[in-house]
């Protein structure tokens, strides 16, 4: 449970570290900073080796190369939820997995309705699938101690199982013109850490070489390089032998990384993502197929798939509603879910390479996601405004006192 408290206190400051990085690359790129800020992310930089060379402009470095770190913790965390976590039993899963599943068809359902008729726009349909742990759980938190602990922890959960979804989505649909020689030798450095794994190597540092290595063998063979990331997570041992949990090389890599992550990763990648013309954000630019299809699916699409999925499993008696919880909350957690940002400008950044067709993407994904995140703040805390209040009546009937609303009238 400490471990929890842990995870959401950082998600949740980290949700206004993003909030403020995407607020300067809004005004960097508004501004007489706009040369400098372009410059800055089209800076080349290369690595070189003899004869094998990585060379990429900054921006690219930061997608390809910060977010396959991004990618990493990801998988730590699923792979420790799973084996001791909110994921290691099917009574615990069902209800966040179904739900994180119709999270992701209502919204592309919707992308497509509006885009499927354009071919140069469908491959955006994955896009508006996304939820950003970190802003929808900052947001939660901004609610206060009235949040039950449930609700974050279901949130938490859909969102991994968002994550996970994002991953496969990925692979199956952004891998291209492979490698097969390159393509083997990262995944023979997948077997060398799997073998560290069996024999019980517990120093984290074999790993973490081995794996830049892997990163680098999937960058060049076609396979996008943040699948690496995921791909060595799952070879870190969560327990060598008969060790405590304080001796775990995983949960020992997943709270390092964690503060970097948030504070560092995800805050650059935003400032080198997010930032978008002012004079893009009009009705008419807004109304345009590619922005109007992503912040539809966020905005629709999400709350449909989440709290419809939810409301089928609780409804038949599949799942039990989340200990202290209402309907109502999980419809606002569902309007949460629609705050995509980080994972859908990155799924945006892969499917489209046109700079007038990313600028959509960011119009979209910055308008669905802010109108997301207001109309879950607004109704869940206008929902614990009242559970408050309905509590205070309880207590003041049980102590014989006259009803609040009774003493305010005659004051």
């Amino acid at each position: 449970m400490n471990a929890l408290k842990q995870f959401l206190t950082i998600e949740s400051s980290a949700g206004l570290a993003l909030l403020f990085a995407a607020i300067a690359a809004i005004i960097a790129h508004n501004s007489g900073l706009a040369p400098f800020y372009d410059r800055l992310l089209t800076t080349q930089v290369a690595v070189s080796i003899g004869s094998f060379a990585i060379e990429k402009p900054l921006l690219l470095w930061i997608n390809d190369g910060l977010m396959a770190i991004f990618f990493f913790l990801i998988g730590l965390e699923i792979k420790r939820e799973v084996l001791e976590g909110e994921l290691s039993s099917a009574a615990q899963i069902a209800l966040p997995a179904v739900a994180a599943i119709g999270g992701m068809v209502a919204p592309a359902a919707i992308y497509l309705a509006i885009n499927g008729g354009d071919p140069s726009l469908v491959r955006g349909w994955a896009i508006p699938t996304a939820t950003d742990i970190a802003f929808a759980l900052g947001i939660l938190m901004l609610l206060g101690r009235r949040v039950p602990l449930a609700l974050k922890v279901f949130l938490t959960t859909v969102a991994v199982f968002d994550d996970l979804g994002a991953i496969v989505i990925i692979a199956l649909f952004f891998t291209h013109d492979l490698s097969g020689l390159l393509l083997a030798f990262g995944i023979g450095g997948l077997g060398l850490c799997w073998l560290f794994n069996r024999i019980g190597v517990a120093r984290t540092a074999p790993y973490i070489m081995i794996g830049i290595v892997v990163w680098a063998c999937f960058l060049k063979s076609g396979v996008h390089a943040t699948l690496a990331g995921v791909a060595l997570a799952l070879t870190i041992p969560l327990r060598v032998g008969h060790a405590d949990r304080a001796a775990s090389p995983l949960c020992h890599l997943e709270h390092g990384l964690h503060p970097w992550v948030a504070f560092m990763v995800l805050p650059a990648f935003a400032f080198a993502n997010a930032g978008v013309k002012l004079d893009l954000l009009t009705f008419d630019a807004a109304s345009a197929g590619l922005p109007l299809g992503i912040a539809a699916g966020l905005i629709f699409g999400k709350q449909i798939g989440v709290f419809g999925a939810t409301w089928a499993m609780i409804r038949f008696g599949i799942a039990r509603m989340p200990t202290g919880t209402n309907w109502a909350m999980l419809y606002g957690v569902s309007l949460l879910c629609g705050i995509g940002f980080t994972m859908s400008l990155f799924i945006g950044g892969l499917a489209f390479n046109d700079e007038s067709l990313s600028a959509g993407v960011r119009v979209g994904v910055l308008s669905g996601s802010l109108i997301s995140g207001i109309l879950g703040y607004v109704l869940l805390n206008r929902v614990f405004a009242r559970a408050s209040a309905h509590r205070k009546r309880v207590r003041q009937r049980a102590s014989g006192g006259p009803p609040v609303h009774a003493r305010q009238e005659s004051t």
